[in-house]
């Protein structure tokens, strides 16, 4: 197992114990704040290339070897793009992507790629058999077609989306059923963690994973306040549940590659003044205000960071 630490911004630096201990257990380090910087919240396709060829050039991928990546702040989402493809490049099996987050990052952004746009492009591979995303909370669900959603891999059944909790989403097409929804008129009703109960879910997504190989992304906006602190709205899972869930898998498949991101930073942008400014803008309608005492939110962090290299680790021996 290969542990990579892509500092893409200064949230993984500010924790300085998950740090040595990542090093300790032989992670590597990349220092890409500037790239970073040019490819956070979004970026062409170009900035992205320039971007996976840096991380290709310091980073040697042993054989088959399971590789782990932190990155820093779920703004670096799309990042995931990369990595995933990256794997799937070494390991030509079809592969379970499972996307585990309080976004179900599906809307359609042209000319590159967006923190809440690379799913599409998972969906794309052809090794990538099936997307299954798991404790969506946030009010991307409402009325998703207006925001941009591409719904048609749930028409296809090559997305299932499991909200920990959400209520219907009101849509115009008709998208039939699935395993994790059924259409009632002109709402999608979902199959909610809540509801179904988190053990019983459990027994039921792992019987949805069809692939020997999964590929697990984790964005801990998924977790309720207080197990993370992000730059985004977060959900309600717990991260005992969060473990759990890697555990099963873990256990059932052979997970061949994971990255995690969540961690909290003060937004920085390259690019020309037009790039920054839109940036900014977004960013203060689509995410939170008000951010509680800096190390409070790296001990939380670090924390959780903890835990999941720990349970990753477990399961990608």
């Amino acid at each position: 197992m290969q542990i990579l630490l892509l500092h893409l911004d200064d949230a993984l630096e500010r924790q300085g114990d998950f740090v040595r201990s990542c090093l300790a257990a032989g992670a590597r380090e990349l220092d890409c704040k500037e790239a970073g910087r040019a490819v956070r919240l979004w970026a062409e396709h170009s900035l992205l290339e320039a971007l996976d060829g840096e991380i290709a050039g310091h980073f040697a991928v042993v054989g088959d070897e399971p590789q782990i990546c932190f990155m820093g702040s779920g703004d670096f989402h799309h990042v995931t793009a990369l990595l995933l493809r990256d794997v799937l490049e070494r390991h030509h099996v079809p592969t379970t992507l499972v996307h585990i987050d309080n976004h179900p990052d599906w809307v359609e952004f042209r000319n590159g790629l967006h923190c809440g746009s690379w799913v599409n492009s998972a969906h794309a591979h052809h090794n990538i058999a099936k997307v299954i995303t798991i404790g969506v909370c946030s009010r991307d669900l409402r009325n998703p077609e207006y925001k941009g959603a591409n719904l048609s891999w749930l028409r296809g059944g090559k997305l299932e989306l499991y909200p920990y909790h959400h209520e219907p989403s009101y849509v115009c097409a008709d998208y039939g059923k699935g395993a994790s929804f059924q259409q009632i008129g002109g709402a999608l009703h979902w199959s909610c963690i809540s509801a179904i109960g988190e053990q019983t879910f459990l027994g039921r997504v792992l019987g949805r994973i069809e692939t020997s190989a999964v590929y697990l992304t984790i964005d801990k906006d998924v977790l309720a306040d207080g197990d993370a602190m992000t730059n985004w709205d977060q959900g309600r899972m717990r991260i005992p549940y969060l473990l759990s869930i890697i555990e099963e898998i873990g256990r059932r498949h052979r997970i061949i590659g994971a990255d995690v991101i969540g961690d909290y930073s003060v937004p920085s942008y390259g690019g020309n003044r037009m790039t920054r400014f839109i940036k900014r803008v977004e960013i203060t309608v689509d995410q939170p205000r008000g951010r509680r005492s800096t190390s409070v939110t790296e001990n939380i962090n670090s924390a959780a960071n903890h835990a999941l290299l720990a349970a990753l680790s477990e399961v990608m021996e």
